[in-house]
């Protein structure tokens, strides 16, 4: 079923002012939450030790944020992880102490009171690894907006370029507000996919700018508006 017809023109330009007042809301709210909660930064860029463990019921987490203060892990972050059986705790690193014996330390606190407690997984970053990623996952982007930058300007104008670094700048800053609001955890791997994101967005940038030159250059007396339209169309 055809919905729109090939000579119907639909009028993307009306909505471009309550669009730009959303997306400024929008980022400022983003900007907002990464100044007050930041990133829910994964363990591979903090650095520390990760510890996963499994419970045959409902894990109780103030319980076992109480039973890791008794044990001297006042640090410890702890979260359910896929279900409420399943826990993750993340320990900041310890000068002079291997993954291995904090498993263990951990493993202890939690199965003093006699509940069966299952060790999943046990992953450790240090801090100068986790410092040095985060380093090269901003430089990451920010290098990636730079060549598009650049890319664009060559390919069609500096007009073009800087509306499409804009609009990749807006899709990761809201990406990152995003994950700041709701505090998901971020690794390499959303790192992954925000560089992803920026990649969709290009194709679909250099898709909408191609078109619209090519309608500059055949209506010649047609309006900006009116031509942007037909190219969105």
């Amino acid at each position: 079923m055809q919905l729109l017809k090939l000579s119907d023109t639909v009028n993307f330009m009306r909505l471009r002012i309550p669009a730009m007042v959303l997306s400024t809301v929008l980022i400022l709210g983003s900007f907002v939450s990464l100044g007050v909660n930041s990133l829910n930064w994964g363990l591979d860029f903090t650095g520390g030790t990760l510890i996963e463990v499994g419970y045959e019921d409902a894990a109780n987490l103030e319980g076992i944020r109480a039973q890791l203060n008794e044990a001297n892990f006042e640090d410890a972050i702890v979260q359910n992880f896929g279900s409420s059986q399943d826990v993750l705790i993340r320990i900041a690193p310890r000068d002079g102490v291997k993954a291995v014996t904090i498993g263990e330390q951990v493993l202890a606190a939690l199965r003093a009171d006699g509940t069966e407690v299952d060790m999943r997984r046990i992953e450790f970053v240090g801090p100068n690894v986790g410092e040095e990623l985060t380093e090269q996952g901003g430089l990451a982007m920010l290098v990636a907006l730079l060549c598009i930058l650049v890319y664009v300007a060559m390919r069609f104008e500096w007009r073009f370029a800087l509306g499409s670094v804009s609009a990749l700048a807006h899709d990761v800053i809201l990406t990152l507000g995003l994950f700041s609001v709701l505090q998901i955890e971020f690794d390499l791997t959303v790192l992954a996919a925000v560089l992803a994101v920026i990649g969709y967005s290009l194709n679909d940038t250099i898709v909408v700018c191609d078109r619209i030159r090519e309608n500059f250059r055949k209506i010649r007396k047609g309006e900006p508006v009116e031509i942007i339209n037909i190219s969105l169309t």
